[in-house]
């Protein structure tokens, strides 16, 4: 038992139409910008609200690009061509530098200066092979304000002296401050743009929220769960959820564990009903409650 709550509670990451888009794009990318060397490369940037899936979308293509990466490397190859950065909240240079030194152990001291530990990150990164730096919630960064200016700037400087392609991803970012003035103008003038938002129910002749409900329902391990039962919510999966892919996954892998460990092993409208989910989810879903008649 104690094998299959873990399986859920970590599940699987199922191809949504905006990891196809990204895996597509980012290959495209590192092929285009291989042998570049006057300036920084094409870049992208996954957006869209909260829930959304985009750390999920950024983590898989990161995984299958270090994959590919295993299956071609020969014995002896130690290099490491992804990057996960995250950018922490009110960012400045020297922290954010600071993240991308720790991402590979890169050891800095109190006293190093922000160009010291710049120096020592590029020389790491370029050295271990990086050929894709994912950068995420890259929303906490603020040109507006004089400390986010400067790690704006550094960040810039960073995609110029390490050659490898950078993908960005955090919520609503053309909303927010990341495209603002001069200098996001030159992040806009750089990256495309990949909208991560909600699943539609429908899709011109398809149903992209019922088919994400077949496959997370084909990963379930579940005894005495019936195959077809959560597409036949769909509907009310989509209102629960408003087709926010994190939200769904989290409701059907809490279902799953709590299915395990009641021991009726199959989920159920009932069990669905009684979990409670992500402030967002539970905002959006209004349970109609029935009306009393006056006589």
């Amino acid at each position: 038992m104690e094998e299959r709550l873990a399986y859920h509670s970590q599940f699987v990451t199922v191809r949504t139409p905006a990891i196809e888009t990204l895996a597509r794009q980012v290959r495209t990318l590192m092929i285009l910008g291989r042998h570049q060397r006057a300036t920084a490369r094409p870049s992208l940037i996954v957006t869209g609200p909260a829930t959304t899936g985009k750390t999920t979308a950024l983590l898989q293509v990161g995984r299958t690009c270090h994959l590919a990466h295993t299956r071609r490397a020969t014995p002896g190859d130690d290099s490491v061509p992804v990057a996960y950065v995250l950018v922490p909240p009110g960012a400045t240079a020297k922290t954010l530098a600071g993240e991308f030194a720790r991402y590979l152990g890169i050891p800095v001291a109190a006293r190093m200066t922000t160009a010291q530990i710049t120096t020592a990150v590029c020389h790491t990164y370029t050295a271990a092979g990086i050929k894709l730096v994912l950068i995420d919630e890259i929303h906490r960064l603020n040109p507006r304000t004089s400390t986010g200016a400067e790690a704006a700037d550094w960040l810039k400087d960073l995609t110029e002296r390490v050659p490898a392609t950078f993908v960005y991803a955090g919520i609503d970012v053309t909303a927010s401050a990341v495209f603002t003035g001069v200098r996001g103008a030159q992040l806009a003038g750089r990256a495309s743009l990949i909208d991560c938002g909600a699943l539609p129910a429908r899709a011109g002749d398809r149903e992209p929220f019922r088919e994400l409900i077949t496959a997370l329902e084909a990963a379930l391990d579940l005894t005495a769960h019936r195959p077809g039962t959560l597409p036949r919510l769909a509907p009310y999966l989509h209102e629960r959820t408003a087709g926010r892919i994190g939200s769904l996954a989290r409701l059907i892998r809490q279902a799953a564990i709590e299915a395990i460990l009641d021991g009726q092993e199959r989920i159920t409208k009932r069990l669905l009903d009684g979990i409670a989910l992500d402030h967002l989810a539970e905002e959006h879903y209004r349970p109609r409650t029935p009306t009393r008649r006056t006589r």
